[in-house]
C-alpha cells in the first residue's frame, strides 16, 4: 500500500512539475507587435503578417492604424517589433538618400542601411510594388492611344487633370515628371478630394489623375488604365517586413518570407479591391488570402 502510494505521488508530482513548466513557458513566451500603417492595404498586409506567425506558434499583439508619418518612429522606440514597409519609402523618407530606380539595388540599399543604421532586418521583398502613378479613364487612353506617360505628355493640352494639391507640389510628383517628360499644359486643371478621384473620373469630370499602382479601383481596367511610366522617374516601392533585429528569429524569417514570395502587383491590387470595393472586412480578406496559402 505504501509503495502504491509513493508511486502515485511521484507520478502526481512529475504532472504538477510538468503543468507549472507548460504554464510558466506560457507565460514568458514573448509577445511580437506588429504595426501597419493607416491605409487599406497596410492594414490587410498587417494582418496576413499576424495570421502567418501565429500559424507558427508565435504571440501576436497587432497595433495597426498608425500614421505613416510616425510608423518609422514607432519601430526605432521599439513600440512595435515588425511592420511592412515599401522601399521606395525607406529609401527617400527614411534614409533620405537619391533616387534609386533599380528595384534589387533600391532593396539591397536599404536592407544595409536599415541594419547600420538602426539593427532592422528587411526580409525578403514581394514583387508587389505599390508606387506613385497616373490613371486615366479606358475610354480616353483608347481614343488618343495613351499608355506611357510619354504618350500622356503629348497630348496633356487635350485633357483635364484633377488632382489633391499635393502632387503638383512634391519634388517627386508633378516636377519630376516635368524634369524628366516636358510640361504638362492640361486643358484644364482641378482640385478634388483624393478619395473622391474615381468619382471624378467616373462621372467624366476629369480624364487623369494621380495614383498608387495597387489602389482597389485598378481591377476595373474597363475604367481606368494606369499608365506605364516609360522614362522611370519614380522609384520601386516594393513590399517587405520590417522586423527589429532583436526579435528575429528564423521562424520569424520563414513565416514573412513566405507571404512575401506570395504577394505580386495584381494579387495586392485585388485584394485592396476586396475590401475597398466589395466592402469586405479587412481580416475577412487577410484570412481567405492566407488559407491559400498555407
Amino acid at each position: 500500500m505504501k509503495t502504491t502510494l509513493l508511486k502515485l505521488a511521484t507520478v502526481l508530482i512529475a504532472l504538477a512539475l510538468a503543468i507549472s513548466c507548460t504554464v510558466t513557458a506560457f507565460a514568458e513566451a514573448p509577445v511580437v507587435r506588429i504595426g501597419s500603417k493607416d491605409f487599406t492595404e497596410s492594414l490587410i498586409v498587417a494582418e496576413i503578417y499576424a495570421l502567418a506567425l501565429e500559424d507558427a506558434g508565435l504571440k501576436v499583439e497587432r497595433k495597426f492604424g498608425i500614421a505613416g508619418s510616425l510608423i518609422h518612429a514607432a519601430i526605432l522606440s521599439q513600440e512595435i517589433d515588425i511592420y511592412p514597409e515599401y522601399t521606395g519609402t525607406g529609401l527617400l523618407a527614411w534614409l533620405e538618400m537619391d533616387l534609386i530606380t533599380d528595384p534589387q539595388e533600391v532593396y539591397e540599399t536599404v536592407k544595409s542601411e536599415y541594419a547600420d543604421r538602426f539593427q532592422i532586418t528587411w526580409l525578403d521583398f514581394s514583387t508587389a510594388n505599390d508606387g506613385q502613378g497616373l490613371v486615366v479613364r479606358t475610354q480616353v487612353a483608347e481614343a488618343y492611344d495613351i499608355y506611357t506617360i510619354s504618350d500622356l505628355q503629348k497630348h496633356a493640352h487635350e485633357l483635364r487633370f484633377c488632382t489633391q494639391g499635393e502632387f503638383d507640389e512634391r519634388p517627386d510628383g508633378l516636377p519630376a515628371l516635368i524634369e524628366k517628360y516636358g510640361p504638362f499644359d492640361w486643358k484644364e486643371s482641378g482640385f478634388y478630394n483624393n478619395a473622391l478621384k474615381y468619382s471624378v473620373l467616373a462621372n467624366d469630370l476629369a480624364d487623369v489623375a494621380p495614383a498608387y499602382t495597387t489602389e482597389g479601383a485598378l481591377v476595373e481596367t474597363d475604367k481606368y488604365t494606369l499608365l506605364e511610366d516609360d522614362k522611370y522617374v519614380w522609384p520601386p516601392y516594393n513590399l517587405v517586413p520590417v522586423v527589429r533585429d532583436e526579435v528575429l528569429d528564423d521562424a520569424i524569417a520563414a513565416a514573412l518570407n513566405k507571404v512575401s514570395h506570395n504577394l505580386d502587383t495584381a494579387t495586392l491590387t485585388l485584394l485592396n479591391a476586396q475590401v475597398d470595393l466589395d466592402k469586405l472586412e479587412v481580416d475577412e480578406v487577410a484570412k481567405a488570402f492566407y488559407d491559400s496559402i498555407k
